[in-house]
């Protein structure tokens, strides 16, 4: 992660340990105050429900005889209706203890057996796994086998120093995870039951892909290029932490390397970052990965969360809060992603700040990117629920237009791709979209010191953006 703007060192963000602490508390309580209101609710729902529809008294004697016969039928009514009740509460139970056992079973093939484990002040747990324990070999064509040694970086790259050690929360204190394993951060129940779908934990939903607008509530702002045959590409991604409006939607800041067409075949590679409290909990940008083959549909996964990425190294964890943050008007942090196809395997490496390689995606695992990628994108992606009828509050990147420049608008910096001779190579023809530019813009630059860049965002719903 690169610091911008004359900002002190890292380390500094060991005071905020307390705050994150205090923030995490204030969360679990304000869950409980929601989990007795929702009880309470249902409870009087419930009482609502058992009030008798058979209570009739007689008013006239000219109606006995026909109270009389309903008489008769309303307890066999009543009956019924009680019988149906238990059968609900008897179903219920069932339907959750289902739910809890495939949850358990999940848990079990994802968190592998740690011979570390250390505690994050964000919450988090990280567990150290042995490299050839972790989720990516139980793919069956990585059974037994072990993790690759390094590629040749591309020609061209040249790393801007030394990475500083701790940027990411759970690294603060100075723990790390011994060599021969990886660092894991540890999936919970909770991670789990927050899912819109349990069975497709870890993945994005369902969607149709269109090349150029949104689809199904997601809103894009990026610079992207196509239209040649590209093997990696890089970028600087400046870290902010955006509000998110509710649980079931997210704000991140990615590069997209991509190939196929944009129906189901569609092939890509991801990572940046994101805040997402439906999949972590909380409203901590982390770092994260994604990848699918099939345009989302049942290939794929977030992170570690299904076998696919081979993660390498034992100082970043994927998943992991980045620490720290970008301030308005104040200090301005980046992270720089590297993704590259070696020429020599055709395996896709990840590469992490300045000289960190993560891990890579098994070429196998691909059928267009197999070859090369078709596109390259790079910018900002929202949900929009439309919450009570209105645009989201969701916030990209700072959460401020891109005109208001460097130091408020969230920005990207030094875009290249790697080309067939395994070269890194400024941009050359980058084209900028915003598909709501009421709620999330874009503006496009080229300098002598940041190369290709833009900035990006904006705060959703405003009086532009209804």
């Amino acid at each position: 992660m690169d610091l911008l703007g004359g900002v002190s060192s890292w380390r500094k963000s060991r005071s905020k340990w307390h705050h994150f602490e205090h923030r995490r508390r204030q969360h679990q309580c304000a869950q409980t105050h929601t989990d007795i209101a929702k009880e309470t609710t249902a409870q009087g729902n419930f009482s609502n429900m058992a009030s008798s529809w058979c209570r009739i008294s007689p008013i006239i004697p000219i109606f006995v005889w026909f109270l009389l016969v309903f008489s008769l039928v309303c307890p066999v009514h009543s009956l019924e209706t009680i019988e149906d009740r238990a059968s609900n509460q008897t179903f219920q139970p069932n339907e959750e203890l289902k739910k809890l056992k495939i949850i358990a079973a999940r848990l079990s093939k994802i968190n592998k057996p740690a011979v570390k484990t250390i505690q994050s002040p964000d919450g988090d747990i990280i567990d150290c796994v042995v490299s050839h324990l972790q989720p990516a070999f139980d793919h069956p064509q990585l059974k037994g086998q072990k993790p690759l040694d390094p590629p040749d970086r591309p020609k061209g790259h040249s790393p801007s120093g030394m990475l500083e050690e701790n940027v990411q929360l759970w690294s603060l204190s100075g723990e790390s995870c011994p060599e021969g394993t990886v660092p894991i951060r540890r999936t919970t129940e909770g991670d789990m039951l927050r899912a819109s779908s349990v069975r497709r934990f870890g993945r994005k939903p369902r969607r149709h892909v269109r090349r150029d607008s949104s689809s199904n509530g997601h809103e894009h702002a990026v610079g992207y290029v196509s239209g040649d045959q590209y093997f990696g590409a890089k970028a600087s991604i400046n870290v902010w932490a955006p509000r998110v409006a509710n649980q079931y939607e997210f704000s991140l800041s990615q590069m997209w390397v991509i190939s196929g067409s944009f129906g189901d075949d569609l092939n890509t590679i991801e990572a940046g970052w994101q805040v997402s409290p439906e999949l972590y909990g909380d409203n901590y940008p982390r770092f994260f990965t994604y990848w699918t083959t099939d345009a989302y549909q049942a290939t794929g996964c977030y992170n570690l969360l299904c076998s696919g990425f081979v993660q390498t190294n034992n100082r970043i964890a994927i998943g992991a809060a980045i620490s720290p943050t970008s301030s308005y008007n104040g200090g301005q942090f980046d992270i720089s992603l590297l993704v590259w196809k070696d020429p020599k395997h055709g395996n896709w490496w990840l590469e992490f700040g300045s000289g960190i390689l993560v891990g890579y995606w098994p070429s196998f695992l691909f059928t267009h990117l197999q070859s090369h990628a078709s596109m390259v994108q790079f910018g900002g992606e929202t949900v929009n629920s439309r919450p009570s009828g209105f645009h989201t509050s969701t916030q990209m990147g700072s959460g401020h237009f891109a005109g208001e420049g460097f130091g408020k608008a969230s920005y990207f910096r030094n875009l290249q791709v790697v080309d067939w001779d395994n070269n890194l190579i400024p941009l050359s023809n980058l084209r900028v979209l915003a598909d709501h530019p009421n709620c999330y813009d874009i503006q496009g630059g080229i300098n002598s010191v940041w190369g290709n860049y833009f900035y990006y965002g904006g705060p959703g719903r405003n009086v532009r953006c209804p």
